[in-house]
């Protein structure tokens, strides 16, 4: 063949090479809920502090357990009452707006607290600004982020954030416990205020209220339009309560509810550390102690949720503040210098049973009030933090009276059988639910 000739035959041109596939980005939403779940984190950590304080206030500023209690009793009410009207804020005011308050709230509360000298500052620090701010973050931040952001894998997220209490549970109480041991009361309040506002940039530039405002639409779903915010929002949630606290089932949710704070929140996490060191425990084991049970509590809040989709609610309920208010009986005689595996068996029992009331207590909401549940939960959980401040600041009082906190112990184990009793008697919802309401 001629190599000219076929040097001059025609070229076809060569096939166009497809496009490579574009790399998958990351959704916007993961995003946003890992800003939560670190939000979240930085938040609670002022929830590992006050237990750990009685000793050193005390030592420094002569003030009673009561005094003491007193404060930590604010934070939780405070807490408890702002909680339903979280939502309402957040629709109002947007979420990066209400949490960068909140997260400074509590930051300026914790630093404050270096320098008060007066009982009422302690009041004023840790009762109001830090209880505000805790409050206005509570359940209804990570619930509007995951409703807002989230169509698919809304289980999922659900749990993970539920889960960062007890991560900042798991992270903080050994920290502060060490500092406190090592440096003083001074420092740990310092570390936890930076915890809060070394958060607050992040939620600023990364966190935004709706996926509609980046052009996106939620994870999962195909709408992008944002919705209109819901006026009336604060004004409903009080018409609520009133409706549900005409109902029996409400007062009955609502009170076992409060000995569950009262049993948890109020006691454990408030006075086990100072209890534990009245019997020579060290400071830093007793706050261990505690933190272990922020990783059995993640596992006790799943298993009950499967076991709420299976069996009876009331009679869970029932079972886990019986066996609480057994435990609770018998804690006084594990009380020792030392952590021994009595103790290490209480630590997890109550980790397991510690939030396990929630997926049963939610269930047993969404059956008796139908659409207003979520709602109505919000007033159980502020019953929830009543309870809990009620005990703070009696516990204290009762330590400074009798010198121990047996009778404390004892009096917690009565209440939670009289919780499993209430359960019990909660009646079944035989019409559609929702109706309970209009009854």
């Amino acid at each position: 063949m001629n190599p000219t000739t076929e040097s001059a035959a025609p070229v076809a041109p060569l096939p166009t090479a497809p496009d490579a596939p574009r790399r998958r980005r990351v959704h916007r939403a993961w995003i946003v809920a890992a800003v939560t779940f670190v939000t979240i984190i930085g938040g609670a950590a002022f929830n590992s502090l006050p237990g750990l304080l009685f000793d050193p206030l005390q030592d420094d500023f002569g003030w009673s357990r009561g005094q003491i209690g007193l404060a930590v009793s604010l934070d939780m009410g405070l807490y408890g009452l702002t909680a339903p009207f979280a939502a309402a804020l957040m629709d109002r005011f947007g979420i990066r707006r209400v949490v960068a308050v909140a997260l400074s709230m509590v930051a300026a509360g914790a630093l404050a607290s270096v320098w008060m000298t007066a009982a009422w500052q302690l009041m004023l620090y840790w009762g109001l600004l830090v209880g505000l701010g805790t409050g206005s973050m509570a359940m209804a931040f990570s619930a509007t982020v995951t409703n807002r952001w989230f169509v698919a894998r809304r289980g999922l997220v659900t749990g993970i954030l539920t889960a960062a209490g007890a991560s900042g549970q798991l992270v903080f109480l050994p920290l502060c416990a060490w500092i406190v041991d090592r440096h003083g009361w001074r420092p740990a309040s310092v570390t936890v205020a930076l915890a809060a506002l070394v958060v607050v940039p992040f939620v600023w530039l990364l966190m935004r209220d709706h996926p509609a405002d980046v052009g996106l639409a939620p994870y999962g779903g195909d709408h992008v339009e944002k919705p209109a915010p819901t006026r009336g929002a604060a004004a409903r949630t009080v018409r609520v309560l009133f409706e549900a606290a005409r109902t029996g089932p409400f007062w009955l949710l609502a009170g076992s509810f409060a000995i569950c704070g009262a049993s948890t929140n109020g006691l454990i996490r408030t006075h086990f550390v100072p209890s534990a060191h009245d019997h020579h425990m060290p400071i830093t084991a007793a706050a261990s102690l505690l933190a272990v049970i922020g990783i059995f509590d993640i596992i006790g809040t799943i298993f009950s949720g499967w076991l709420t989709d299976r069996f009876d609610a009331r009679r869970l309920l029932a079972v886990y503040y019986a066996l609480r208010g057994v435990s609770l009986l018998f804690l006084p005689l594990l009380m020792q210098p030392t952590v021994e595996p009595p103790m290490v068996f209480f630590i997890v029992f109550y980790g397991l049973d510690w939030v396990a009331t929630v997926p049963p207590t939610l269930a047993l909401c969404r059956e008796q009030y139908g659409e207003d549940s979520a709602i109505v939960f919000g007033w159980v959980l502020a019953s929830h933090q009543v309870g809990a401040a009620l005990v703070a600041f009696l516990g204290g009082v009762a330590r400074d009276y009798f010198g121990t906190y047996d009778v404390v112990w004892y009096a917690a184990g009565a209440l939670c059988a009289v919780a499993a009793l209430m359960v019990l008697v909660i009646r079944r919802v035989r019409e559609p639910a929702g109706a309970a309401l209009a009854a």
